[in-house]
């Protein structure tokens, strides 16, 4: 007996030294990695032979206007306002612009005045104004490899989209990510894939802002598909921010594909992908969407809610690519396993009433927030593009 137990023993001292080799030999990663171009992004506008650019804002009389851009710089934009072209002003730019005749292929072609000069602080979302929109998930490979992912996936997007220069609050115990995309919207709505094909098409820059809380606790990593986490965890105040530039391609699969985007935090670059990259182009993330629209399945605040309410994309509605690797957020480390299973030990095991899985995330939030490498007030998120303009996005406290 006495052999047992010293064997016993010797046993337990190697098991606790190779769990502790384990757990201080674990990784520590403090967000995915990313590839980036050689060349810096150089930020143009687009020929008026590819695309129109178009901008919004408040006219004189407080409603919303449609600004041809012609140009632009760090402070602002400058451009004609379609009604000087002769445009209805319908409060919706798509439709604005439908009311002009073809515009010239060459931007010295358009008249010379009247010109206006707006600051990004000055010009409206260019998303619609609706409150529902079509999120994306593991639209870009490397960030399906990144979440373990062998489909894209869409989710209902519940919320508001803000201006190009905006804030979002980190709120205590939260862990706030980025992600940068490319967005769409109609000039009527989408209910069929021939409605898509005559649609005008606006393509502008986006942000999905996430709370990685809310998917660590909702979503089912084996069946991301499911329904569950994403509209709670990327849904509410400034988490749907949009560019400055509303772009109106004359090709948009060929204008889509060429698009850039890139993500830095603090002037440290985080993301750069094209849109060429998508495995699902905006035509076939339609046709999916189309085809999920009957049932109520998508959770959100504890009601279930269909990825569309009116069984279409109306056109306040944004449909969104998805994002590309380089997001801040990692599955949990061996160190955060070793650390549940440890503190689920010590609460007792099966007797504790808690769940070894629900303790491995307890740990797992808890580290990453000790460790601080999500969004903190005070850091500055730039999502920048090559046709589409830039965002400027200051975390601020509650």
């Amino acid at each position: 007996m006495r052999r047992l137990a010293q064997g016993l023993a010797v046993l337990a001292l190697i098991a606790a030294i190779g769990l502790a080799a384990a757990w201080a030999t674990s990784p520590d990663p403090r967000g995915n990695p990313a590839s980036f171009e050689d060349a810096a992004l150089d930020p143009q506008l687009a020929p008026l032979a590819e695309a129109v650019t178009l901008a919004l804002y408040r006219g004189d009389d407080g409603q919303p206007a449609t600004l041809l851009v012609t140009g632009f710089d760090a402070s602002g934009v400058t451009g004609i306002p379609l009604a000087a072209l002769g445009a209805a002003t319908t409060g919706d730019p798509l439709r604005d612009l439908a009311r002009l005749p073809r515009l010239p292929d060459a931007a010295a072609a358009l008249p010379a005045s009247p010109r206006i000069r707006l600051t990004y602080e000055a010009l409206l979302p260019s998303a619609p104004s609706g409150t529902i929109h079509i999120g994306t998930g593991t639209n870009f490979p490397e960030h399906a490899a990144e979440a373990s992912s062998g489909a894209v996936f869409q989710f209902p997007k519940f919320g508001t989209a803000t201006p190009a220069r905006t804030r979002i609050a980190a709120r205590p115990g939260i862990l706030l990510d980025y992600e940068v995309e490319l967005c769409m919207r109609f000039d009527r709505d989408i209910a069929s894939l021939a409605d898509f094909d005559a649609a005008t098409k606006g393509v502008f820059l986006c942000g999905d802002f996430t709370n990685r809380n809310a998917l660590v606790a909702l979503a089912d990593p084996d069946n991301l598909d499911s329904g569950t986490g994403f509209s709670d965890a990327k849904s509410g105040p400034g988490q749907f921010p949009s560019g400055p530039f509303l772009v109106v391609p004359r090709d948009w699969k060929r204008f889509v594909a060429d698009a850039r985007m890139t993500t830095e935090v603090n002037g440290e670059r985080r993301q750069d992908a094209r849109g060429g990259e998508m495995v699902m182009d905006f035509r076939a993330l339609v046709a999916k969407a189309l085809g999920d629209m009957q049932r109520p399945r998508f959770l959100y605040r504890g009601g279930f809610y269909p990825l569309a309410p009116q069984g279409r994309i109306t056109r306040d509605m944004t449909l969104m690519s998805g994002t590309s690797e380089g997001v801040i957020f990692t599955p949990p480390t061996r160190a955060d396993m070793i650390e549940g299973l440890l503190a689920y030990g010590r609460a007792g095991g099966p007797l504790s009433g808690a769940g070894l899985i629900d303790m491995v995330k307890r740990e797992f939030l808890a580290n990453e927030l000790e460790s601080g490498h999500f969004l903190q007030p005070g850091d500055r998120v730039r999502h920048g593009s090559n046709r589409l303009g830039d965002m400027l996005v200051e975390v601020t406290v509650p």
